[in-house]
């Protein structure tokens, strides 16, 4: 969810067509929708131009290739993975590196990936779909107006001056300078 979305609070005198814009909104931040509308448009050139025919007058132009069926195939998935990257965000990353991998499968199945309007959309939308985080909630603010103060942990008092982190300090045993490496002049010894 985008935290910095506007809440949509309805007016009595709101259209129906400002109340679905909103919902719509509101839908679109809770998942990767670019990444879904990317990847489901590049599934239909990849799909369409190795079953396409061209007429001009009496000149048929068809680009029947061997690849067909595979170049369908990797359309089909294209846009399944667009669909689910729209209603099951969960599975982002496979849907992700999946599109990536068919855009690349269709460069040498399907004519060059749709002559390159299907490989562009597929490659976008699949890395889109990694990058994709869900949003969390911003925590409130005080009422003074300041930022919230942000708990560091460790890191404070670790902090030397100008707030950089120091060295740590280590927890090391006096036993451990002394190893078996070290003893009966450098030799290990089993026992």
């Amino acid at each position: 969810m985008n935290p910095q979305a506007p809440v949509y609070v309805r007016a009595e005198d709101d259209a129906w067509l400002t109340m679905v814009w909103y919902h719509f909104y509101a839908w679109r931040g809770r998942r990767p929708f670019w990444a879904g509308l990317f990847t489901l448009i590049s599934g239909f050139p990849i799909a369409y131009f190795p079953y396409a025919d061209l007429r001009l007058g009496n000149l048929s132009l068809a680009m029947a290739t061997t690849g067909g069926a595979g170049a369908l195939i990797i359309g089909i998935l294209l846009i399944t993975l667009g669909l689910a990257l729209w209603f099951q965000q969960a599975i982002r990353v496979f849907a992700g590196v999946a599109s990536i991998l068919l855009a690349l499968v269709s460069l040498p199945v399907s004519n060059l990936g749709g002559f390159g309007l299907g490989f562009v959309p597929a490659l976008l939308g699949g890395a889109l779909a990694l990058a994709w985080v869900p949003g969390q909630p911003s925590e409130e603010a005080p009422a003074d107006g300041r930022p919230a103060a942000v708990d560091l942990g460790k890191t404070e008092t670790m902090a030397g001056p100008h707030g950089v982190p120091g060295q740590r300090e280590t927890d090391t045993p006096a036993y451990a300078s002394e190893t078996t490496a070290h003893a009966d002049g450098g030799r290990n010894s089993a026992g």
